[in-house]
């Protein structure tokens, strides 16, 4: 399956990316799955997507959580929690 991932704000200032086309391996079904496939990479994407760090996730631009499952050419998004006042 082929997928979209877009990175923003201290995400993508940490892994060096805005944006990125994957293949995913066959085992590879959720976005909580897409995060620790990340993770694997070491380095910048262990820091960035640490199982621990508070962490929003979209796909298709809807808001969901980490059991989200993914369709082929669907837009996966990882950010910060966004504060504002």
């Amino acid at each position: 399956m082929k997928i979209e991932l877009r990175y923003f704000a201290s995400v993508r200032e940490s892994v060096g990316l805005a944006h990125e086309s994957v293949e995913l391996p066959d085992d590879i079904c959720t976005i909580g799955d897409v995060r620790a496939w990340l993770r694997a990479r070491g380095g910048a994407w262990s820091e960035a997507l640490a199982e621990g760090r508070a962490l929003r996730m979209a796909c298709n631009q809807t808001m969901t959580d980490a059991a989200a499952r993914l369709t082929d050419g669907c837009e996966v998004a990882f950010f910060p929690p966004v504060t504002g006042g």
